[in-house]
């Protein structure tokens, strides 16, 4: 007999349609897997056959072949269990179930039935959604992040000897959707924490108003590293379109099962990460920490301690706000619209050559400086020195709360979607959006000058101006005057770092 079902396959962050089909017929016993499945496939042959026999169901002795179509496509991971045994306790005549094609099954089985959760079940119910199905079947604790999809019924499943009630129309309740936090989380880090620093201060909420990338250079016990792990705390809530982006990110990457964290994702590798586990690939891809950053923060601390290579990778993504992946089998497009926060010693010691302790040669402070291209420096929107703060900074009174610089956040941020829309800060602007900026000709003149004397590449250019357009959002000035400019200019000076 022949008998198919419908399932999903991960492939990055986006799940393809699978249809089973299983054929089973008179021959020598054997169990055959077709259609470019990788080793967790292959291997459902195994649990396939132990969840049939331990949930009292009868294994058929014949030749069963397993075609998984279309057999251009690789099929990778276990979530195809779930359809496979559906599908072949029908092909065997043991389970009678009238209109399967109308619904999706997802979900890897345990040797004793039980269904166990899968990544990416909130992409397998968005795509089964757009393609029609009436119900999508897994496993139970995926059912609440399933229900974010909306328009298709979530059918959770806990064992293997569910399905002949499934068959019959019998249905549990429908899992109530994950709640999306989109504020931020409670005891969070606070950016009072940082005392003196003003420069710093500033910086960090002209970075986090327009969502520009930041490089703090400066002798270790600077407040650097507490600097970037306060950023969270002072930019914008989610919105309820970027919180759904994040949880299909988190989904795809299992970590979402225990809900979705509460404000904006901060990642911070380690410094001995791979040009893969930074940007994204692998066999098959999947995404890297720029991804698992998207609507946050990536912190990458002791930046001139990675390699060179890993660093170049991030040109593309900074420009354009996404990953493409080529591969034999097509291209995989993942999202990356992040802060890039950076931050490095002046020289290998961390005193830096004005220190008289500093004992770095001048070749040694080359080298080690060199690991950040001209180019890549040229994407990063403010350059910030961070200098050791005085003894009765450190010992006095906190900081300006994160609450207080938030509302000027928010407000700048409101002021830029006016402008440019929902969801969208000046970080973003295209090139036809950045020439439109309304300078005064004060601002103009100085600009044009620095542009000249200093040969600033066009990027450059259009970077200053979009970090003008922030000063001026955060200021409530609808024109960039002559002030504007020459903070941004300021926040941007390379001999400065």
């Amino acid at each position: 007999m022949l008998a198919t079902a419908r399932t999903f396959t991960l492939d990055g962050l986006a799940a393809r349609p699978v249809r089973v089909e299983i054929d089973v017929h008179r021959g020598l016993p054997g169990f055959t897997i077709v259609g470019l499945p990788d080793a967790a496939v292959r291997e459902a042959r195994e649990r396939v056959r132990a969840a049939l026999v331990n949930c009292g169901f009868e294994f058929p002795l014949s030749r069963i072949v397993v075609n998984l179509a279309p057999a251009s496509m690789r099929k990778a991971g276990p979530g195809m269990d779930l359809a496979i045994a559906a599908a072949l306790l029908c092909a065997s005549g043991q389970l009678e179930w009238e209109g399967m094609d109308r619904f999706a099954l997802a979900g890897e089985l345990a040797l004793d039935g039980q269904v166990r959760p899968i990544n990416g079940a909130l992409a397998i119910a968005e795509a089964a959604r757009e393609r029609g199905a009436e119900a999508i079947v897994l496993p139970a604790e995926n059912g609440p992040e399933a229900a974010l999809a909306g328009g298709v019924e979530v059918v959770p499943l806990t064992s293997l000897t569910g399905l002949p009630a499934l068959a019959d129309g019998v249905r549990g309740l429908e899992p109530e959707p994950l709640r999306l936090p989109l504020g931020l989380a409670p005891g969070a880090p606070d950016l009072g924490d940082l005392r003196g620093q003003p420069h710093l201060r500033h910086a960090l909420e002209v970075a986090a108003a327009g969502g520009h990338s930041l490089l703090m250079v400066g002798p270790p016990g600077a407040g650097k590293s507490l600097a970037a792990s306060r950023l969270p705390s002072i930019m914008p809530p989610l919105a309820d379109a970027e919180a759904l982006e994040v949880a299909r990110i988190f989904s795809a990457t299992g970590r979402l099962g225990a809900g979705l964290p509460a404000g904006r994702p901060f990642r911070a590798p380690h410094h001995t990460i791979s040009a893969a586990g930074l940007i994204g690939g692998g066999t098959p891809p999947r995404p890297g920490e720029v991804t698992m950053a998207h609507r946050g923060v990536l912190f990458l601390d002791e930046l001139c301690e990675f390699r060179r290579e890993v660093l170049e990778g991030l040109r593309p993504p900074l420009e354009d706000g996404e990953v493409v992946i080529v591969r034999a089998s097509g291209r995989r497009r993942l999202p990356c619209r992040f802060m890039l926060v950076a931050a490095s010693n002046p020289c290998p010691c961390g005193r830096g050559e004005d220190d008289p302790d500093c004992t770095c040669m001048a070749s040694q402070v080359q080298r080690y400086q060199g690991k950040l291209s001209g180019a890549l420096a040229d994407r990063i929107d403010l350059l910030v020195a961070v200098t050791q703060p005085a003894a009765e900074e450190i010992g006095g009174p906190p900081g300006e709360s994160s609450a207080a610089v938030r509302e000027r956040v928010c407000a700048a941020r409101e002021r830029q979607e006016a402008r440019l829309g929902p969801g969208r800060s000046n970080a973003e602007m295209s090139p036809a959006e950045v020439r439109d900026c309304d300078l005064d000709p004060a601002a103009a003149s100085l600009l044009a000058d620095l542009y000249s004397r200093r040969r600033l590449s066009g990027r450059a250019h259009d970077r200053a101006l979009r970090l003008a357009r922030t000063v001026a959002d955060l200021a409530g000035a609808e024109r960039i005057g002559e002030g504007e400019m020459a903070q941004a200019l300021q926040l941007r000076r390379r001999d400065r770092v």
